[in-house]
């Protein structure tokens, strides 16, 4: 595998096991990576963190390069309220990351608004995001279909998740959630779905089952969330976001039906059912050639890792 970049960050990933740096084989310095774990899957950063050009690949256990919007499965095991989780944004920080959704493999990368990167204000008295912040793979909000519930259209983006465990993800995790609930959020009137959820391996996960949970174990954390989600955007001079059900978070059968309406979605844009826009569907099954190359400036080669 050929890069014109060295590698910034790598992961190798264990089973089972927690956050590590290790070296990688063959007694590679530390200039030239750290490895860090992650369950099932590891990631590979290219380019300069913090940088336009920044990006964060995803590869599986066999070391084949994946998308982490279509490869990863909803699922964990076929447990109905189980599912995996792709950390995009960590709490207590401000740089807005997002899969890539248009570019191939859709690797995370910065938010880049009028040439600059983006950060989401402090809103009084919390420093940046609040929850680990990201995505369930395999989901798609459909811009051009109306939600019954909401009576608005998708984001076109995978499903977003707000993590409430007592644990600093990074970006990149993958892990393995709890569905408690959800809120609809209107934005500039799209539906955007804010799932909540734990993380299974939290101390605290067997005390969560549903939305009322939250109340009861972590009084004020909803309240403080959807004051979050209604004024981030005013410092940037925009209106207080609006919300479906005047702010009211559903309970986790709701939102289990909002997954399943989403992943529907998802599986029509992969079919090719529906008009997916500039959404990139290349995945592991697809990328058979040499990536042109991307924003960041790197190739990825054509080998028996693709």
């Amino acid at each position: 595998m050929l890069a014109l970049l060295p590698l910034l960050r790598t992961s190798w990933g264990r089973r089972a096991g927690s956050l590590v740096a290790a070296r990688p084989p063959g007694g590679v310095s530390a200039g030239a990576g750290l490895w860090r774990a992650m369950s099932l899957y590891r990631t590979e950063g290219r380019g300069q963190p913090h940088s336009p050009g920044y990006r964060l690949f995803f590869k599986n256990e066999a070391g084949h390069y994946i998308s982490p919007f279509h490869d990863i499965p909803l699922k964990v095991d076929s447990i109905e309220s189980l599912f995996n989780m792709v950390v995009e944004i960590p709490r207590w920080t401000n740089a807005k990351m997002e899969i890539a959704t248009k570019e191939p493999l859709n690797p995370i990368k910065p938010d880049i608004k009028d040439g600059k990167l983006r950060y989401v204000p402090n809103i009084f008295p919390h420093k940046g995001y609040i929850w680990n912040y990201g995505a369930l793979p395999q989901t798609w909000e459909d811009p051009r279909r109306k939600d019954k519930s909401t009576d608005c259209c998708g984001d076109d983006d995978p499903i977003d998740v707000c993590e409430i465990g007592s644990k600093v993800l990074s970006s990149g995790d993958v892990i393995r959630v709890k569905i408690l609930g959800v809120l609809a959020l209107i934005d500039q009137g799209e539906t955007d779905w804010k799932l909540i959820a734990i993380n299974v391996n939290d101390p605290e996960a067997s005390e969560f089952h549903d939305i009322d949970d939250v109340k009861k174990y972590k009084p004020g954390y909803l309240e403080a969330t959807l004051n979050w989600f209604r004024l981030y955007k005013v410092p940037d001079g925009k209106p207080e976001n609006q919300f479906a059900f005047n702010g009211e978070f559903k309970s986790k059968a709701f939102a289990l039906e909002v997954i399943k309406s989403t992943h529907e979605c998802w599986k029509a844009l992969l079919m090719k059912k529906c008009d997916g826009g500039p959404i990139n569907w290349y995945h592991l099954h697809q990328m058979k050639k040499v990536m042109k190359k991307s924003k960041c400036g790197t190739f990825l080669a054509s080998d028996g890792n693709i």
